[in-house]
Parts: C-alpha cells; sequence; structure tokens
C-alpha cells in the first residue's frame, strides 16, 4: 500500500464594501495548480446587522465553488487519462428535497 501526504496552502480573504456586500475569495495553492473560489453574499436593509453571518454565507459560497473547480478539475484529468467512466449518478440538485 502506498502512503501519500501532500500539504496544500488555502488562503480565505473577506472583506465588506460601502454598500454592505460581503465578498470572499479562497485560494487554493497545490504546489503545481493554484484555482481561486468567488463568494459574496448581502445584508437586506431591513435584517438586523451581523458581520458574522455575511462572512460565512460569502466564504461558504466561494469555498463551494473552490469545490466544485476541485471535483471538475479531478473529472478533466480522469477524462485525459482515458479511464473509463465512474458510473456516478449525475450530482443532485442543491436544496432540500421536493
Amino acid at each position: 500500500m502506498m502512503l501519500h501526504t501532500v500539504e496544500w496552502k488555502v488562503r480565505l480573504y473577506l472583506s465588506e464594501d460601502d454598500e454592505g456586500t460581503t465578498k470572499a475569495r479562497v485560494v487554493v495553492n497545490t504546489g503545481t495548480t493554484t484555482l481561486t473560489g468567488h463568494g459574496a453574499a448581502r445584508c437586506n436593509p431591513a435584517d438586523a446587522e451581523v458581520p458574522e453571518i455575511g462572512d460565512e454565507l460569502a466564504a461558504g459560497r466561494a469555498m463551494h465553488d473552490l469545490g466544485q473547480q476541485l471535483v471538475s478539475t479531478a473529472e478533466r484529468d480522469i477524462k485525459d487519462l482515458g479511464a473509463p467512466a465512474t458510473g456516478r449518478s449525475p450530482r443532485p440538485a442543491a436544496g432540500w428535497p421536493v
């Protein structure tokens, strides 16, 4: 059995503009590849101001974007190697089941 350990550097940047939009950028550096995910969250003016919620939403959306990029990169790499299809079913839709 081959053991494999690597370290990837991940940095998350959060900023808020004058209009109350929190923006997130998450960058992963694998040593050979750098990918960047983006996300944003905007507070409704009628809502109480709780900065942590905007940070959490924007960061989560940026990480979700990055995760999708990582999966797409892996799928493309598998295809480029000529590997057979995995037989996976399509990704489920986000949200609550109806």
